[in-house]
């Protein structure tokens, strides 16, 4: 039974998954050759990891939810299927699948992608094979060396250097705890600068309210631009063309939009989104503030692993199901945000997918990004107190969640850092206002969303000057 309920629910994510990056892909030809066949490898195990990532995902919250279902209907026979067994078998799958897809699979892809077959070889997909083989093997050892070393330079007492020789109980748990590390680190960059970027992603898929302000002048004058640029063609270059043209198309479409839109839709709908988002990030902030306190006056605040196979004989929230239902929208919303966040920063705007062009490199890479965030969220949503749902299997054996240091730090970051980002956010248009009246707007003081070319549109979707 728990095999067929963990096979249904994979092979759901899988579909969605296959679907989701067959839609970034970059289109190929249908002649079927060599690198066709890498490519549709690297396309299978691009979508198991992503598959992985979602698991990871829903992990937690479904894990929230059956423990109140179980608490609700203790004795209905429908729900049976669903106990502990199931729960610590999918924390304990969720677990080696990400360790598999992140040490194995996506590094398989990657090499299988970029390599040719070793000089002097016959060229075919076995040569392929053999030349990503020996580099996996090479990477496993430089990998275990790193460990190794780093390994007896923090302990350096006997039972850590005997330790050092166990592979399966020692070096894979340690590794991930690291990998771990890092994603809990890339979540503390990443969730911040999300939570205040979701306003300006928001604010540019939704209409906004129209008020004082004249849709049908501004196509006008957007016309008569494009009036203007006809005329000047010959002394201008086809780049500079075009860019002008598809900046003031892309304009025309918008304002069209936000002219065909419904009554509801711009007075309505756009009000009651920024309302939420402005509700959930307090609500994180809160809850985090909270965690701190807790942290500081009781020593069970600290987040841990559990062996305990039973599920549903406590609440682990405070108001029942209500308290269990904010905590699973937290937990998306978290994620979504982390993943906004990621592909603002200019690290990573290299990985920005793009609609039937992004290459299969730029997918591996980002679902190795997307599975390090997901398989790190269950951890910080229990390390910032979103949810007091102890972490299960080897969730909870990582060293670094025992450390009160590290994780009142992580706590007190994430809080300030997420504040910082929220003010900057809200008070940017005053800033502007500021330099521009102190004559210090020339200097780019301030990092505003508006674009510094004055045919492009700013962050809201409104073009200031025309």
């Amino acid at each position: 039974m728990l095999f067929q309920i963990c096979f249904l629910l994979f092979a759901v994510l899988y579909i969605v998954s296959y679907c989701i990056i067959t839609r970034y892909k970059r289109k190929s030809d249908d002649h079927e050759d060599e690198d066709a066949v890498v490519n549709r490898i690297s396309l299978y195990l691009c979508t198991f990891t992503l598959a992985v990532s979602g698991g990871a995902v829903f992990l937690l919250p479904f894990s929230i939810i059956s423990n109140e279902i179980l608490l609700s209907f203790p004795q209905n026979y429908y729900i049976q299927w669903l106990n502990g067994s199931l729960i610590h078998g999918l924390w304990n799958l969720v677990s080696l699948f990400s360790n598999l897809c992140l040490f194995v699979l996506m590094p398989f892809a990657y090499f299988f992608l970029e390599s040719e077959g070793f000089a002097g070889s016959k060229k075919g997909i076995k040569a392929r094979i053999l030349e990503t083989f020996v580099m996996l093997f090479l990477l496993a050892l430089l990998i275990l060396g790193i460990v190794w070393v780093a390994s007896a330079l923090i302990d350096n007492d006997a039972a850590s250097m005997e330790s050092l020789y166990d592979l399966w109980e020692f070096y894979l748990p340690y590794l991930y705890s690291c990998i771990s590390l890092m994603g809990g680190l890339l979540l503390l960059m990443c969730t911040p600068v999300g939570l205040s970027r979701m306003f300006t992603v928001m604010g540019q898929l939704l209409v906004k309210p129209t008020i004082l302000e004249d849709l049908d002048e501004q196509i006008y004058c957007i016309h008569l631009q494009e009036e203007t640029l006809q005329r000047r063609l010959n002394g201008m270059s086809v780049g500079d063309v075009l860019a002008h043209y598809r900046g003031g198309e892309g304009l025309t479409a918008l304002l069209e939009r936000r002219k065909k839109a419904s009554g509801w839709e711009k007075n309505l709908l756009y009000p009651i989104v920024m309302l939420i988002l402005l509700t959930g990030t307090t609500i994180s902030v809160l809850l985090v503030a909270l965690n701190i306190l807790y942290l500081l006056v009781d020593e069970t605040a600290m987040p841990k692993g559990s062996t305990d196979r039973a599920i549903g004989n406590t609440s682990l929230s405070t108001f029942g199901v209500a308290q269990a239902v904010l905590e699973i929208v937290l937990i998306f919303y978290l994620m979504v945000s982390s993943v906004v966040g990621f592909y603002s920063l200019r690290v990573f705007e290299g990985l920005t997918p793009r609609k039937d062009d992004t290459t299969m490199t730029t997918i591996i890479g980002c679902c190795v990004s997307i599975l390090v965030l997901s398989s790190a969220l269950p951890v910080m949503s229990r390390t910032l107190g979103i949810t007091r749902f102890d972490l299960l299997g080897d969730f909870g054996r990582f060293n670094w969640l025992g450390n009160f240091y590290i994780v009142l730090s992580y706590n007190l970051l994430f809080a300030v850092v997420t504040t910082l980002c929220l003010v900057r956010k809200f008070t940017s248009a005053v800033r502007e206002e500021l330099l521009k009246a102190l004559g210090l707007d020339k200097l780019q003081l301030s990092n505003s969303p508006t674009d510094p070319e004055s045919g492009k549109l700013s962050a809201n979707g409104h073009q200031k000057t025309l």
